[in-house]
């Protein structure tokens, strides 16, 4: 999103679900509950240890590929699917089911050949070699294994930090080779379908499904976005050291549905762009046939952004994200922004004041920067405020050189006294965030006026 790509992640400020995403949650324990019944309903007898620890290993296999499939439904950047549960949930459910996954993949192995073991009287070790080099397609399957598990490792947080974006997307797409010879390897040896007519159907219409809407959300749709919007780098502005603004043009961008606070994914269809779309927030309010980001350099991807040269096409897609005013029940708003988060706060500050005349509007901002040479957008929120009414306080200086945190407790309940009959729109770093998110609970603003989005990588 704006200024840093941004990992969404479940705040103090969640709100309760919604009907259509209990109905989604719902669809997806179904599912898991049918391949549950399938494996159940199987005829094969469960006499002694043996059968019983290799029919687990089955549930376990089924339940793992069944995973993997929700697990590229949630990521394949389906708009109806990201407004039925919003984009920070479906990450965190894309998250919190990848170590799962894995583990009932590794379960599905281990146990399959402890049970065989048990059936046979044979060792382990000797076990497991005649199940890879006799059984079909299991060369695949280990393959695919492996490849799950490169997944899994480079998804956590200390390898992370030491991947790039790039890298670390291309690790991901090896995601989808394993999940082809996993396929294989189910059809051609699995209990569940050898033999087995109408399970092999379903689990293909499964798969197809899961394809299909792959192919739709991250090909289809976006190249349609690119022949009906038509979109272009219109110029690339330096706002800061580090921090740029890129404009970009384009045609019907009102049927985009965008709204300020809102990002989408952009690809940059010019070298060492192209492979990769990064999701950035808009840093203006949308605009007849035009759109900005503001984005930091904080990797090298967004230090090459300043590079690119007007012209340059670019696909979007989405809009994705429910950091909006339409999540604000209130006409009295305080916003709290910082470093990455700046962009965003600037397009709904602005977008509240286009709302509205200037003797109605009751909304504050407060900027935390490090430096005044960090103030990105400065003038333009200087604009807000002497032409609209927007009040800003900038809180200057590293936390070691002042007297106090200026967004503690006390800090906060100085600064806007009437801070518990505000909504509240937090954005920046997560450390930020979340200790902002901290202080106005012991403020006891409202759960349901906090509104946030964390901005770290994915």
């Amino acid at each position: 999103m704006t200024m840093a790509a941004p990992r969404h992640t479940p705040h103090l400020s969640t709100p309760a679900p919604s009907a259509s995403h209990l109905t989604v949650r719902l669809a997806l324990v179904a599912g898991a509950a049918a391949i549950v019944l399938m494996w159940w309903l199987d005829p094969s007898p469960l006499h002694g240890a043996g059968a019983a620890v290799t029919a687990a290993g089955r549930l376990a296999g089924l339940l793992g590929a069944y995973l993997v499939l929700v697990q590229l439904l949630l990521m394949a950047r389906l708009v109806w699917f990201e407004n039925a549960v919003g984009f920070d949930r479906l990450t965190a459910w894309h998250r919190g089911l990848g170590t799962n996954t894995v583990l009932l993949l590794v379960m599905h192995v281990l146990l399959i050949v402890e049970g065989y073991s048990l059936t046979d009287h044979r060792g382990i070790a000797s076990t497991g070699w005649r199940v890879l080099s006799t059984y079909p397609a299991m060369l695949k399957a280990t393959a695919g294994l492996l490849l799950f598990g490169v997944v899994a490792v480079t998804s956590g947080r200390a390898a992370r930090r030491r991947l790039s974006y790039e890298a670390w997307y291309a690790v991901h797409l090896t995601a989808y080779a394993a999940v082809a010879l996993a396929f294989s390897h189910q059809l051609a040896a699995g209990q569940d379908f050898v033999g087995h007519p109408i399970n092999r159907t379903l689990w293909w219409a499964l798969y197809l499904f899961v394809a299909v809407e792959l192919v739709r959300g991250r090909l289809l749709l976006p190249v349609r976005t690119w022949f009906r919007h038509r979109l272009l780098v219109e110029r690339v502005v330096v706002e800061s050291p580090g921090v740029v603004s890129i404009w970009v043009r384009g045609r019907r961008l009102k049927e985009l549905g965008a709204e300020a606070g809102q990002f989408l994914l952009w690809r940059f269809l010019a070298p060492g762009h192209l492979w990769s779309a990064h999701p950035y927030s808009l840093s203006a309010a949308p605009a007849e046939g035009r759109l900005r980001i503001t984005v930091k350099d904080a990797g090298d991807h967004s230090a090459a952004l300043a590079h690119l040269r007007p012209g340059t096409p670019v696909i979007a897609e989405g809009p994705f994200g429910h950091f909006t005013l339409a999540k604000s029940g209130s006409s009295r708003l305080l916003f709290i922004a910082g470093g990455s988060g700046i962009g965003p706060i600037r397009a709904l500050a602005e977008e509240l004041c286009l709302r509205g005349p200037r003797h109605h509007l009751d909304a504050v901002l407060l900027y935390r920067a490090g430096h005044v040479r960090d103030l990105a957008l400065r003038a333009e929120f200087d604009h807000l405020a002497r032409e609209a009414g927007l009040r800003v306080a900038y809180l200057v200086g590293h936390r070691s050189e002042l007297d106090r945190d200026p967004l503690s407790v006390a800090a906060l309940q100085d600064l806007v006294p009437d801070v518990r009959s505000r909504d509240v729109y937090v954005c920046g770093p997560p450390g930020m965030t979340h200790n902002v998110l901290r202080a106005l609970r012991e403020l006891r603003v409202p759960v349901r006026q906090l509104h946030s989005e964390d901005f770290e990588m994915a």
